[in-house]
């Protein structure tokens, strides 16, 4: 498979930029310093944004139906208590656009299959079944296999020329390219704009409270938005020792990376004064990130719990986003039906 560029671009204005948020698990804090917090700052300097509740991608993951409902309502929750704003980003689920899927099944006739054997995903199970003596295909399904080619509708059917990711979904990006790419040569149109990756930098990642990475899977997350009896279980339970710290050493503990991701610059440095000088303890620390935790998040933390008591409203927006923006899909799928003869 060709790579047509080298490097990510840089964000303009004047384009169209998309973000996919799979319904895996409630966000925590790292997710919304990591992610959630910098793609909504990204969306301002776009002309179209488009983020969407990717629930078919989750799928492969979530198979339980209860669950999935109530992580796609999380997740919008999350989003718009965070500050997604509806009247200037759209906001939708995967499923509710159903040209996403039609257009999978074109692009599905242009896809070699040696690209799919290619993806990470893929070849990372496989691998392990290999490791594992079991058969090179156990427990993967067809929609893991063709993982990369729904996420490449899901970004060509907006027409979205900027996709922001991770190091780990580059690849899916660039395979997106690669197959509007050679659709638009084999059919002789423009019907698909080839879209580009753009890399978030300088953000790291924030320790959970065990010391590892902050991660749902390891069960060692603050949670973004709860009440101060759950913010102080989950403060708690962070990993400290008995030794006395300079301001140096103290910088490097779980405790300060977290406090500094969440609270002001004064602030920070003037509880690595308190606690340095003696004037204060392990516990005194914990219920100072509690309370920042409580300024930084505690208003939207209501906002949140308003939408989740009353889910309508997350219907409301979704639906009237997913009406508002057909249209353009319609424009794009008809273009590609047009160019490959059934229009």
């Amino acid at each position: 498979m060709k790579s047509y560029y080298n490097r990510p671009i840089m964000a303009s204005a004047n384009t169209t930029v998309l973000t996919g948020i799979k319904p895996t698990g409630v966000p925590h804090i790292g997710n919304f310093l990591g992610a959630i917090s910098p793609a909504l700052r990204r969306a301002i300097d776009f002309e179209h944004a488009y983020f969407f509740i990717a629930d078919y991608h989750a799928l492969n993951s979530v198979d339980d139906p209860r669950s999935l409902r109530d992580l796609t309502y999380n997740v919008a929750a999350t989003w718009l208590a965070a500050g997604l704003d509806p009247t200037k980003i759209h906001f939708y689920r995967q499923s509710d656009i159903s040209e996403i899927f039609e257009l999978e099944t074109i692009l599905n006739t242009v896809t070699p299959k040696g690209w799919m054997n290619k993806m990470h995903a893929y070849k990372a199970q496989s691998d392990r079944n290999k490791e594992a003596n079991k058969s090179v295909d156990s427990n993967i399904n067809m929609g893991l296999y063709t993982y990369p080619l729904l996420m490449a509708s899901d970004i060509l059917i907006f027409q979205s020329d900027t996709v922001p990711v991770g190091n780990d979904q580059v690849q899916h990006v660039e395979i997106a390219r690669d197959i509007a790419q050679r659709f638009n040569k084999k059919y002789k149109t423009d019907a698909l704009v080839l879209p580009q990756y753009v890399l978030e930098e300088g953000i790291e990642e924030l320790p959970g409270i065990d010391g590892r990475k902050m991660s749902k899977s390891y069960g060692n997350t603050i949670p973004l938005f709860a009440t101060r009896a759950e913010w102080e279980q989950s403060v708690r339970k962070i990993v400290t020792d008995s030794l006395t710290h300079t301001p140096e050493t103290f910088r490097l503990t779980v405790l300060y990376k977290i406090f500094a991701a969440v609270a002001s610059p004064e602030s920070t440095e003037r509880l690595v004064a308190d606690f340095t000088e003696g004037t204060i303890g392990w516990k005194d620390a914990k219920d100072q990130l509690v309370e920042q935790l409580i300024e930084r998040f505690g208003s939207a933390s209501e906002t949140y719990a308003k939408l989740m008591a009353d889910k309508s409203q997350i219907d409301t927006i979704l639906d009237k986003s997913s009406n508002e923006i057909r249209t353009k899909a319609q424009a794009t799928l008809y273009a590609a039906k047009k160019a490959i003869g059934v229009r």
